[in-house]
């Protein structure tokens, strides 16, 4: 899995913020988010963050900002070292991380993909 001198995933002020807000105005059963990848885009993967209810079996759990962040198992080898921001400007607002694992991303940013190991 990960180091202790190499953290799973941080978590920028801003997307704290931002994610402690969306917490705030789901369900009551929101314990925190949950961090994974998906098959898509044309650079294979891409990152997906949805509220999580309950921890699953094998994905780990990082408090970081007073924030629970779960990770999904399969997308462990993906994440380490990854930083996590919320981006807002004109026309567009989200999540957008930056990975060091990273060898492509497409030219729109939607989706990236990472050498074979």
């Amino acid at each position: 899995m990960f180091s202790p001198d190499k953290p799973m995933i941080t978590l920028t002020d801003r997307a704290a913020k931002h994610i402690q807000m969306l917490m705030e105005q789901g369900s009551s059963d929101v314990i925190g988010i949950r961090v994974g990848i998906k098959t898509a885009g044309c650079s294979g993967m891409k990152y997906n963050v949805e509220y999580a209810m309950d921890k699953k079996p094998f994905e780990d759990s990082i408090t970081t900002n007073g924030i629970t962040v779960l990770i999904d198992p399969a997308a462990v080898m993906f994440l380490i070292g990854s930083e996590m921001d919320w981006q807002e400007d004109k026309f567009t607002s989200g999540f957008v991380f930056s990975n060091p694992n990273e060898t492509a991303r497409c030219g729109c940013g939607e989706s990236f993909s990472v050498e074979a190991v």
